[in-house]
């Protein structure tokens, strides 16, 4: 096991290097003249990108101080994102680099065919012609290959920086409200219509921190929602230093129910459970309640299993009444396959963040059964949100944002 971590640590750190030299060479040995100060200067940010990367990654793991962890976030992780952008950009950029080199090829051949002006007899007044603009002449070869490499470069840049600026924008300004119907066969028609407002991943840390917790407690509760499912990565930090920032939590109008993500194993779950439960919250540890016209329940994180406390469906399931409706609070959408042999009618999840920054969508798809909405898995319906806030960089692509709001309806309406 420890050969076959070691090979593959290997070759990511090959593919990362490989990477970085790629994009040094495009961004800056190719659009300049020769060796000298931009060349130097590249390789030293790219360098240093990398470098408050990882500090900002294993500051946050290893529970440094809290001012440090938010001294390497914001550069560390947008660093993250932004070579991400520049990369994809650069690698298209390649598409387009040969068409732009022949389109100037032929325009300096083009240009060199033009006939010269004939020599005029002496003693002759040659026909007056209307003045027109000179032709630009013909970029030489090492000039062509340079203007190229210059476009493709500024270009690559633009489109990145705008789109991790977009995408964090989005971040920032906090979630926006989804709205969807799901019908319950064994809902009561009393029940038609009760709304439960679904919100994950937060991800409070030292990026997001109490202005982002307000901004989602506030949208929750203009929802007016019957009940919130908070279900899982609330935090990614320890109570003693986010506990202020998740203080808004106590605000929630509705009753308000907590599972465990993963993240809250590497931030002292046990913890946090008490923390929620102190703000109001009702955390759901493998636990169950009957509602008035449904059970509610919720089952720990897969991630709690190397603590002694993973999910355990038959003691959240075991004894309930199989003909009332339920539905099931965890965090994780690969949680559904237990839930199906539960009988459970509908389980709402987050965890994938809808891929967060794409095209990492095609990652989460390959990791969970549904990556964001809602799908159907026999007789159990699964809804998966794309979380609130964002894990790392703070930023989005692809993948916006939200706290929905699940209206459950009856068959029977």
């Amino acid at each position: 096991m420890v050969v076959v971590f070691g090979v593959f640590a290997l070759l990511a750190l090959g593919v990362l290097v490989a990477g970085n030299w790629y994009l040094w060479r495009r961004l800056f040995r190719d659009t300049t003249r020769g060796p000298g100060l931009a060349r130097r200067a590249g390789a030293a940010g790219i360098a240093a990108g990398w470098v408050l990367a990882v500090g900002a990654v294993v500051g946050e793991r290893a529970g440094a101080p809290f001012w440090l962890q938010q001294v390497l976030a914001w550069p560390g992780f947008l660093w993250l994102a932004l070579s991400i952008y520049l990369l994809l950009a650069v690698a298209a950029g390649e598409v387009v680099r040969p068409l732009l080199r022949r389109l100037l090829e032929r325009r300096a051949r083009a240009t060199a065919a033009v006939p010269q002006a004939q020599p005029v007899p002496a003693g002759t007044v040659p026909p007056q012609a209307p003045e027109a603009e000179p032709e630009p002449a013909p970029l030489p070869e090492p000039s062509r290959r340079l203007f190229v490499s210059r476009a493709l470069a500024g270009a690559a840049a633009a489109a990145a920086v705008g789109t991790v600026g977009y995408g964090t924008y989005g971040v920032l300004r906090g979630p926006a409200v989804k709205r969807v119907t799901v019908p319950l066969a064994k809902l009561p028609r009393a029940a038609h219509g009760y709304r439960i407002a679904v919100v994950s991943d937060i991800h409070l840390g030292p990026i997001l921190g109490r202005g982002f917790a307000q901004k989602v407690v506030d949208t929750i509760n203009a929802t007016q929602p019957d009940i919130v499912a908070v279900v899982g990565d609330l935090v990614d930090g320890s109570v003693k230093n986010l506990g202020p920032a998740a203080a808004p939590l106590s605000q929630l109008k509705a009753p308000s129910y907590f599972v465990t993500g993963n993240h809250e194993y590497f931030s002292g779950a046990r913890q946090w459970v008490q923390e929620v439960r102190r703000l109001g919250l009702h955390p759901l540890e493998n636990a169950r309640t009957e509602l008035p016209w449904f059970d509610l329940a919720g089952v720990n994180d897969i991630a709690g299993e190397s603590e002694g406390q993973g999910p355990d469906f038959t003691k959240a399931l075991g004894d309930r009444d199989a003909a009332r409706a339920c539905v099931l609070l965890a965090h994780q959408p690969v949680q559904i396959h237990d839930a199906v042999k539960h009988g459970v009618d509908l389980q709402l999840s987050g965890h994938t963040h809808g891929g967060q920054l794409w095209p990492g969508n095609f990652i989460a798809a390959a990791a969970n059964p549904t990556v964001a909405g809602l799908e159907r898995y026999g007789d159990t319906q699964l809804y998966v949100s794309r979380g609130a806030g964002a894990w790392g960089p703070p930023t989005r692509v692809g993948a916006p944002s939200d706290i929905t709001v699940i209206e459950l309806a009856s068959t029977q309406a």
